[in-house]
């Protein structure tokens, strides 16, 4: 066994998985102008408009595979991605726009598709398609929030360790089209939103920032999460003014007329790509366990615990028995105190690393983000074996000093330790294998 090659055939397997090209034409019927998807009938009348709409790490690609589909029948559209993550698409224009912080360009073009969905009536359907990263790409704010304190609020929140339920919690009260309020402007004509989790359990008015999904969040859990994080003395005071006084307006609740003709459908998660590793590693041999798809807390204690069943696994052949394929999947969180570079993932291995360093036993360990990319850096994750603690010493380096200073990634790039994907057009969370022969 190639235990490094596997690894990363299995990683590729999974990432295959939850692409949207292999996706939406897997889950789409037409025929002529019927669309059936999943329980959903839709049929297209002669004046039917149909506009394209979407913001996300995998949106460009979703708007790929919909036109793909589509494409005859597609009176205009507008998707938004993060800088190099565009799809291939005629009719459906893409934007690029900044992320994790937004920009000028992402409000531009979130006032485009405002503008293209002022032109939908009551007869005509909007295709919304929503994947992780759009909470950045979309925006329209309250007059009295600028760009500039968006992303301060936006660094703030990203470094604190707050979940992604938490910021985008911040996020929705600080928007006009975030917490469902996008559904609005689509309103009266009937939107189905297709959407690529990226959240554990998939709640629909968490990823990102649920544009067209009632919401559940409430004042209180605003004030709970600004008290969680001493973000009440870090935010700028016209933010907190926001915040405390609703003046985003009320994130929208199920029963509100706006959602009478919207249907949110998830077209894939986390536990699709799992999946499709396991089967994968079976075939290759291995015995698989899916660990969970909702692993979550700070990555350096989730590294604890996946160095542990490792260890388990070796020594007393439970909870399965070598060769083994343990995998896992969910979102991690990073509490920021140094001034390096890297991303949960990486920060999750290097960790595991320093935990294994005395093993005696052969092991691969990866993990990395589905989108591609790891916190602000150009990989999507690392790649330790059971040599990796000796080429860093032959290398000298001090694995605990990079761990401190949140250098991962500078860490990983000496001992050729790093994965780059490039943007994969998906998102999904993070995807993390062990293999133990």
């Amino acid at each position: 066994m190639n235990l490094k090659q596997d690894a990363l055939e299995l990683l590729t397997v999974a990432l295959m998985a939850v692409n949207p090209k292999r996706l939406l034409p897997a889950l789409i019927t037409r025929d002529a102008n019927h669309l059936r998807i999943k329980n959903i009938e839709i049929t297209l009348e002669d004046d039917t408009n149909l506009y394209v709409i979407g913001f996300g790490k995998a949106s460009g690609t979703m708007a790929e595979a919909i036109e793909n589909i589509l494409a005859d029948r597609i009176t205009g559209g507008i998707v938004i991605v993060p800088d190099n993550y565009t799809g291939k698409t005629v009719k459906i224009c893409q934007r690029e726009a900044g992320h994790p912080f937004p920009d000028e360009r992402g409000l531009k073009a979130t006032e485009e598709i405002l503008q293209l969905l002022s032109q939908a009536q009551d007869s005509d359907l909007v295709i919304c398609l929503i994947s992780g990263g759009g909470s950045a790409l979309l925006e329209k704010l309250p007059s009295t929030i600028t760009l500039e304190m968006l992303r301060e609020v936006t660094e703030i929140m990203l470094n604190s360790g707050a979940t992604i339920e938490e910021v985008n919690t911040i996020r929705k009260n600080l928007s006009l089209v975030k917490g469902g309020k996008l559904a609005t402007y689509i309103h009266p004509a009937r939107c189905l939103s297709l959407i690529l989790s990226d959240v554990i359990d998939d709640p629909l008015d968490v990823i990102a920032s649920g544009p067209t999904a009632p919401d559940s969040t409430t004042l209180n859990d605003v004030r709970e999460i600004l008290k969680r994080y001493q973000l009440d003395t870090r935010f700028p005071e016209p933010v907190l003014t926001v915040l405390e006084k609703g003046l985003a307006g009320t994130p929208l609740q199920p029963d509100d007329p706006v959602f009478e003709k919207v249907s949110n459908i998830i077209v894939g998660n986390n536990l699709l790509a799992l999946r499709a590793a396991e089967v994968k590693a079976r075939q290759k041999g291995y015995q698989p366990m899916i660990l969970g798809n909702r692993i979550c807390g700070e990555s350096r204690e989730v590294a604890r615990v996946i160095a542990e069943v490792m260890k388990e696994i070796v020594e007393s052949e439970f909870p399965i028995q070598p060769p083994a394929c343990v995998i896992f999947g969910g979102e991690t969180t990073v509490t920021v105190e140094g001034s390096g570079l890297g991303g949960r993932n990486q920060e999750l291995v290097l960790a595991a690393l320093i935990e294994l360093k005395e093993v005696d036993f052969p092991f691969v360990l990866l993990s990395c983000g589905s989108d591609g990319r790891d916190g602000p850096t150009d990989a999507a994750g690392a790649i330790i074996t059971e040599k990796s603690w000796e080429n860093a010493l032959l290398a000298g380096l001090n694995p605990q000093s990079y761990l401190q200073n949140n250098d991962a990634y500078h860490f990983f790039e000496r001992i050729d330790g790093l994965i780059k994907t490039g943007p994969t057009g998906t998102n999904v969370m993070d995807i993390g294998i062990v293999l133990l022969p």
